[in-house]
């Protein structure tokens, strides 16, 4: 999912609190998937209602978010539309690897290895039509804006912060700054005490956040400079060249011109441009108001969350934000 850019950008970690009244464009799809892989149980099942209907992005949207309202942040979700055709064969590697994924999901449940059931089961996830249609309706009950992308989804976000109609773009992948977003703020949906992997140790993750002007200045780069270097690495429409790591892809892009890299490594110019110029649109958005009645409906009565559950939360929610109306009120008295 998404180039690895880790090892190359310098970040700062950044408390939750300091997003406060900033607008977030959050990455739909990765955020989804990020809470269909993660949100399971012991044996690596999704969470499901007695339909038998997969509920684990539900959870996890109306939770997280929850809790990130709490603290102020605000979200604009935006949905992937048509991918350009050059991402077809990353699709459909993809596939393969999950229907691989499926099968040692099943051997690991025969075999009773609820460990190993759980991590390939992550790995299996799948976004369907009925479930990408339920996350718009809870996002939008919940008074947080939808923006359906005319294709990649991180484009728009980009495009939104780079048009100020955003902070900066929430996601746990760094493409975002490829296509040009001046922010990335990493972590949002993890932020917290977390349990280190087979280890009984936790640590606490804080979101941590990227700009891109400065992190091209340090490194000497262009954006298409940084374009090409992840062409090295491999983006989603491109596997990357072996036995070539960021340090190597950094050294050969600063030497070179690009264009004569771009041939020498047979790479794409139609990947390049895309980077640079996507398909996105201007949008216009607004935030809503909760419609506590219909997340209700959606989360209790469609696909049966706990009604007591879901209500102590929406209440401590609206207790929070009393609180902070009145805080905000007191500053002018």
């Amino acid at each position: 999912m998404g180039v690895d850019l880790s090892g190359l950008l310098q970040s700062e970690e950044v408390k939750l609190a300091s997003l406060s009244m900033k607008s977030l464009a959050v990455d739909a799809f990765n955020t989804i998937f990020q809470f269909l892989s993660i949100i399971r149980q012991y044996d690596g099942t999704p969470l499901m209602d007695s339909k038998g209907r997969i509920t684990s992005h539900l959870s996890g949207l109306f939770y997280r978010n929850v809790n990130l309202m709490k603290q102020g942040v605000r979200l604009v979700y935006v949905f992937d539309g048509r991918p350009p055709s050059f991402k077809i064969k990353t699709i459909e590697s993809r596939e393969k690897r999950k229907e691989v994924a499926k099968k040692k999901y099943e051997q690991a449940l025969k075999d009773k290895d609820y460990a190993s059931a759980r991590k390939y089961a992550s790995q299996t996830a799948v976004l369907t039509d009925d479930m990408i249609n339920d996350a718009k309706k809870l996002l939008q009950a919940m008074g947080i804006p939808v923006i359906q992308a005319p294709s990649e989804g991180e484009a728009q976000c980009a495009h939104l912060a780079l048009k100020r109609k955003v902070y900066a773009v929430a996601s746990q992948d760094y493409d975002s700054l490829l296509f040009g977003a001046p922010i990335l703020v990493r972590n949002i949906n993890i932020t917290g005490k977390r349990k280190l992997p087979n280890k009984e140790q936790y640590v606490y993750i804080n979101p941590e956040k990227i700009e891109l002007e400065s992190n091209l200045k340090r490194l000497g780069l262009t954006r298409e400079q940084l374009v090409v270097l992840s062409l090295f690495l491999g983006t989603d429409y491109n596997e990357g060249v072996k036995g070539i790591g960021v340090k190597k892809a950094y050294t050969i892009v600063k030497e070179n011109k690009v264009e004569d890299v771009i041939d020498k490594y047979g790479f794409d110019r139609k990947i390049v441009e895309w980077f640079l110029h996507p398909k996105v649109k201007d949008v216009s958005f607004k935030f809503g108001n909760l419609n506590r009645d219909e997340i209700v409906k959606i989360l209790v009565d469609e696909h049966d969350f706990s009604e007591e559950r879901v209500n102590r939360v929406l209440d401590d929610l609206e207790s929070v934000r009393r609180s902070g109306a009145q805080t905000d009120l007191s500053r002018f008295m």
